[in-house]
């Protein structure tokens, strides 16, 4: 089997909005992540909606400090006040890289003021001077679903082009803050996925767009746009400085081998790679002109917008993965798959789901490696890969996670597999290697984590940290640069 590459950046990846808390404290604001709620009265089956929809009922309501609701992201795992801890269990399993985000509400707390907050770019300096002690790379992502939620409430998002400047602003300023300690950077976390929740993506509350499929391609380009003038600003600032894009990749098979069938799942598949064409190649596809007519978007562009996008793509392509789904033209009659991190997938009935109906297939990210490398010819990064499960703790105190090692190591495998194929891959970041807050459900018990946290769906716990079995694991996979899996 092909060997790692022996610089390989083996790692583990969170957000600022599911891991730090602290939401009012060192002048922080509020984020549109910081307005969801959980509900554990809920069926199950509800508990994803505000991550495809948000009210300005619910936003308000959010705001109210008289409110009685748990809003799980202001919370966190309380990484605020952990981070050295979290991150010395980091260096014991040996960590390379660490990928997480800067909340651009700890810099900016409503997004455009004249000055940064010192106390917000002073916890970074700290966080990452931790990480660099122990010789671990930061990756960072500028945005994570960490709007400031003023620029959602009183400019309508990103659709409204002004958020191209307040952007460039927060990323110039942290460039030039972390510019000896930060070298991997990311622009948008999974652009793509204002296809299914715009509100989170890009600050749109659905009420206000009768054309939501209007609103959520122009913010897009807004994003774009940001994207590269972020990337011009970062080669300026730190010159060997490298910029990514951060896509969703949901692997799409042919439910048969009807045409149609194939034919739909070319198009599906279109609509995500659309977002690295742009970013990657500089430009919008061919195939973009048909698919914005069939749905009524007309984009608002300005002069020098092309130039833009062309003189400066990103340097890499990275992405997270975590299952695949199967498309059909005719999908009556058909099990949908229960995922939800995207909808409308079907169930691929050759597949393992895990217990949130999430298909589980390794042999699929090998099979994305090679379809991204082939098509952009750019280094890859794998941001996110790793199995939500909920953990128990055994009476001696262990957390035997077996079907998370399982998991991972399959998958492990086959990123080994790309590699022989010759995709150029230089660093993994399975998903909340400490476990956090859900992104789509606001959970808790929805474990991704090498590393226990003690704390349940409603914020309730010691926040007291243990290892999982897998910790070990994982320690020795980095250890023998992937030779023991």
């Amino acid at each position: 089997m092909t060997k790692f590459p022996k610089d390989f950046l083996w790692g583990g990846a969170t957000a600022a909005h599911q891991v730090e808390g602290g939401f009012d404290e060192g002048g922080k604001g509020l984020s549109v992540s910081d307005v969801y709620t959980f509900d554990s009265s809920l069926p199950k089956e509800k508990w994803t909606d505000q991550w495809h929809l948000m009210t300005h009922a619910q936003v308000a309501e959010a705001q109210n400090p008289d409110s009685k609701k748990y809003y799980p992201k202001r919370n966190g795992n309380d990484f605020y006040h952990h981070y050295k801890e979290d991150i010395a269990l980091f260096a014991e399993m040996g960590f390379k890289c660490y990928r997480t985000s800067i909340a651009w509400t700890r810099i900016f707390p409503n997004g455009y003021e004249d000055l940064p907050n010192e106390a917000g770019l002073a916890f970074y300096d700290k966080m990452f001077d931790e990480l660099l002690k122990y010789g671990i790379e930061p990756v960072v992502s500028l945005s994570h679903y960490e709007m400031p939620l003023h620029l959602a409430t009183e400019y309508g998002g990103w659709p409204n082009r002004q958020l191209i400047d307040f952007y460039v602003k927060f990323a110039t300023t942290v460039f030039k803050r972390y510019k000896n300690k930060v070298k991997y950077w990311m622009t948008f976390n999974e652009i793509n996925c204002v296809k299914h929740h715009p509100y989170v993506s890009i600050g749109v509350i659905e009420e206000n767009h009768p054309n939501i499929e209007q609103a959520k391609y122009q913010g897009a380009h807004h994003q774009f746009i940001a994207s590269a003038l972020a990337t011009k600003a970062c080669h300026q600032i730190i010159p060997d400085s490298k910029v990514g894009c951060m896509i969703s990749y949901q692997l799409l098979i042919p439910y048969s081998c009807d045409p149609d069938d194939v034919q739909k799942t070319v198009e599906s598949q279109r609509t995500s790679l659309f977002f690295s064409d742009v970013q990657a190649r500089g430009y919008y596809p061919a195939y973009t002109k048909r698919m914005f007519e069939e749905k009524g978007v007309v984009l608002e562009t300005e002069v020098g917008d092309e130039e833009i996008l062309r003189q400066y793509p990103v340097d890499f392509i990275s992405f997270s993965y975590y299952m695949s789904s199967a498309v059909s033209a005719h999908p009556e009659n058909l099990e949908n798959a229960e995922g939800n991190l995207i909808t409308g997938g079907i169930k691929n009935p050759y597949l393992p789901s895990s217990e949130w109906g999430w298909q589980i297939d390794p042999k699929g990210l090998r099979i994305a490696l090679n379809q991204l490398y082939d098509r952009y010819q750019k280094p890859l990064f794998i941001a996110e890969n790793g199995l939500g499960a909920v953990d128990q703790i055994e009476k001696d105190g262990t957390i035997q996670d077996d079907y998370r090692i399982d998991y991972l190591k399959q998958h492990i495998e086959q990123i080994q597999e790309a590699i022989h194929d010759g995709v150029d891959l230089f660093g993994y970041t399975s998903w909340g290697c400490i476990d956090i807050v859900s992104a789509s459900t606001s959970q808790m018990s929805k474990r991704y984590g090498y590393i226990y946290v003690d704390q349940d769906d409603e914020g309730h716990g010691t926040r007291n940290r243990r290892k999982k079995k897998s910790f070990d694991w994982y320690k020795n996979v980095i250890a023998t640069n992937g030779e023991e899996l």
